[in-house]
């Protein structure tokens, strides 16, 4: 086992023993990126749970999303950066030499590996292990990496083998469960504002991303107007919750509600005011459905279910994770035979060509599939 502490008087084995059992390792984590990312990062940090339940962990992110992971169990420290602290190099240098010298880590894991994040280890050259992604220049800081994803994995598998060059402590056992946590007052306080709301939680609710932050993910506004409705039909019981953000957001899903009809069954005025809210908000959902994002994360770390709509750039495979959660997704690839499209033809296509693939009967017929699976 690595130390902080490095050296040790052993006057017999028996308090070598007791000295080695109260002493912990410290391991950080850097995962400086988006909130999406930032969540499928907590399978990583489960794993070394798990595996190191004695040891100190820390997590560096960004500030503006930090508060979305308070409570995590997986975690004993958070360290954030601002966005000023993160692009004023002079500012930034010295708060990761600080970090880095207050505490000795026996381990660096730098899920980023850019020339801003390698400094960490860069500054803790007796940190034993400094782990990070094989990028050819990244060995100046690093002395064990792991290649690139190139899809090879989902993020989630991939993010849990950070934890392989650590198998020289011991077995590694990872974990493919990404997980946030609220307490139960915060799930409580949520559900009595449903209800004021006048969502019925004896019954089943759907959280619907039918829009998203980048124009460029968003599934044809027609087409998502004709799904929902459609059913609303079949499935009558059934409570549809919007998911937006202000603004533009939030323009796109009114001009959705109004293109339905504006049904009683869509409640388009209840909203989630915080990232924490909307794990409130999806731990009480049936299931998730509509575009692809950092929302769907959420609801599938809250044990939503979820059926997402991904955009050509994206891969399901790497971006729905396939853990204890149900999660599928829909590409434009999965309609190829339909379409009696080759690969190659595929990739010749436009972007937009390729999400037209996507019809709404695709789509719709792959819903009521998902929905047996409930």
């Amino acid at each position: 086992m690595l130390l902080s502490k490095k050296k040790a008087v052993i006057l017999n084995p028996c308090f070598a023993f007791n000295i080695f059992k109260t002493l912990t390792m410290n391991i950080l984590v850097i995962r400086f990126r988006q909130m999406g990312d930032a969540i499928l990062a907590t399978a990583l940090l489960n794993t070394l749970r798990l595996n190191f339940p004695e040891a100190q962990i820390h997590f560096v992110l960004n500030e503006r999303i930090a508060p979305l992971f308070k409570g995590h169990p997986s975690v004993d420290r958070f360290i954030t950066f601002t966005d000023n602290e993160r692009h004023h190099a002079l500012t930034y240098v010295r708060k990761v030499w600080r970090i880095v010298h207050e505490t000795h880590y026996d381990i660096i894991i730098d899920m980023r590996s850019t020339f801003n994040t390698m400094l960490f280890a860069l500054l803790s050259p007796s940190s034993k292990y400094r782990i990070g992604m094989n990028k050819g220049y990244t060995k100046i800081a690093f002395n064990h990496t792991i290649d690139p994803c190139a899809n090879q994995y989902s993020m989630v598998e991939y993010d849990t083998r950070y934890a392989l060059p650590l198998q020289a402590l011991r077995p590694i056992e990872p974990v493919i469960n990404f997980t946030l946590h609220i307490t139960d007052e915060e799930k409580r306080s949520f559900g009595t504002y449903l209800t004021s709301q006048g969502i019925d939680l004896s019954h089943p609710v759907m959280l619907a991303n039918v829009t998203a932050k980048l124009a460029s993910k968003v599934w044809r506004e027609d087409r998502m107007v004709w799904v929902l409705s459609r059913f609303l039909e079949q499935y009558p019981d059934y409570q549809i919750i919007f998911n937006y953000a202000p603004g533009q957001e939030e323009e796109n899903a009114r001009r959705i509600y109004a293109q339905m009809g504006k049904p009683q069954q869509v409640f388009i005025n209840v909203q989630a005011h915080s990232s924490r809210e909307l794990v409130a908000m999806s731990s009480y959902m049936t299931l998730f459905f509509g575009n692809e994002g950092g929302a769907r994360h959420i609801a599938q770390a809250a044990g939503c279910p979820s059926l997402a709509i991904c955009a050509p750039e994206n891969s399901k495979k790497v971006w729905i994770p396939q853990t204890q959660v149900l999660a599928e997704g829909i590409s434009p690839v999965d309609t190829l035979m339909d379409h009696q499209l080759t690969e190659q033809a595929y990739q010749q296509m436009s972007r937009e060509e390729k999400y037209n693939l996507l019809t709404q009967e695709y789509v719709w017929s792959r819903l009521q599939s998902f929905m047996q699976k409930l």
